[in-house]
């Protein structure tokens, strides 16, 4: 297959997420798909036609590199929008293609009035306000410049969106800040309805916000690790099942991470298996090699920790996690074989690993492992 392993994406189990995120955030919000981090690890390239197969054509990228693979990747007209970095050069490109982008200092929303007058375009600003993060956003004064500026320059700015964004709205021991963010963004909210500018969504609301503080939802929701299948954390998680009936999980991961064994070895007892004295061998053992390693999104810090499934059985990671491999243990599936199906996140049998269990035992949330996926491993639609 010319590469060590394989990444599928679920498409029915995307279509279950979107349909359950859709219904949670109420009609009259819309849902924009963010698909920054290479869409979270899964594939730009591939997750956004899919996306767009299942009704969803409003994206929003961190950076304008993003916002051309989600252009290139797109089947169908869309929106997107970049919420972070775009240079000056990459402006006339983002307004000669209708990609709309946040305007957070001064620089840049001066310098997107002085290209979109000599393009004759208008350029579709999403204006940001600083609420607590204390990241990007303009403060109070500022924006009074700043709409000082809308209201002179309409012909050239469109005034497409206001928002901000929330500092940790997953965990409850952020609940007084998130508040005051939220009381803040009403006042600065205040503030543009009384200057008489109107813009078309007002969106304040990642996938936590969206769950835990229904009032943040307003026009639109920037969904991200939800519609992959998982909770912002745990807590999040709890938070939505003790104000619902049921116990099954709602969403489903539509990630699964796959590769095959490349060799097995017997090592007798008191023999070490990989680099250094990592692992002694206190009994006969059977053990396979998996031709992925660090390089390739698996953690180093798996070593000696990490489960993988083999022939139905969830088997442990020994040893050290390599560069380009890791070992495992297969002394109890003895009739392991080069070739065999070695699942790193998805299901077999009736077992499963999920990126949750995975990071958990790394020591690394969702977000951060999914996003180190590297490109280069394939991808594909199921």
């Amino acid at each position: 297959m010319y590469h060590t392993s394989v990444i599928e994406i679920n498409k029915a189990a995307y279509q279950g997420n979107l349909k359950f995120i859709k219904k949670l955030m109420g009609k009259k919000t819309q849902i924009s798909s963010v698909v920054k981090g290479n869409a979270y690890g899964h594939g730009i390239e591939y997750f956004v036609p899919m996306a767009q197969d299942c009704g969803q054509n409003h994206f929003c990228v961190f950076s304008a590199d993003e916002a051309r693979s989600v252009k290139k990747a797109m089947k169908n007209e869309g929106t997107i929008v970049i919420m972070g970095m775009i240079e000056k050069p990459e402006i006339s490109w983002a307004i000669t293609n209708g990609i709309e982008f946040y305007a957070f200092d001064e620089n840049r929303l001066e310098y997107a009035l002085k290209v979109a007058k000599k393009l004759k375009k208008r350029a579709v600003v999403h204006i940001e306000v600083e609420t607590g993060l204390n990241r990007t956003g303009f403060n109070s004064e500022q924006l009074k410049k700043v709409i000082k500026t809308l209201k002179e320059n309409w012909e050239h700015l469109e005034f497409k969106g206001f928002c901000t964004h929330y500092a940790g709205a997953e965990s409850i021991s952020n609940y007084l800040r998130i508040k005051q963010q939220l009381v803040s963004f009403k006042r600065l909210q205040k503030l543009v309805q009384e200057s008489g500018l109107r813009p078309e969504v007002y969106h304040t609301a990642c996938s936590a916000a969206a769950v835990r503080y229904p009032s943040t939802r307003m026009d639109m929701a920037r969904i991200g690790i939800m519609q992959y299948g998982y909770w912002p954390n745990m807590e999040t998680y709890i938070s939505y099942m003790t104000r619902k009936e049921g116990r099954n999980n709602p969403l489903k991961r539509i990630i699964s991470w796959k590769s095959k064994i490349m060799s097995t070895k017997e090592v007798k007892t008191g023999e070490f298996i990989g680099y250094g004295t990592f692992f002694l061998a206190s009994k006969d053992m059977k053990i396979a090699t998996v031709p992925v390693g660090y390089s390739h999104g698996f953690s180093r810090s798996l070593s000696n920790h990490g489960r993988v499934l083999v022939n139905g059985e969830r088997v442990g990671v020994i040893g050290t996690v390599s560069m380009n491999s890791f070992t495992i243990d297969i002394t109890d599936v003895p009739h392991t074989k080069p070739g065999d199906e070695v699942v790193m996140i998805g299901d077999q049998g009736d077992l499963s690993i999920s990126v949750s269990s995975f990071s958990e035992m790394s020591n690394q949330l969702n977000y951060e492992l999914l996003t180190r996926l590297p490109r280069r491993i394939p991808r594909k639609i199921v």
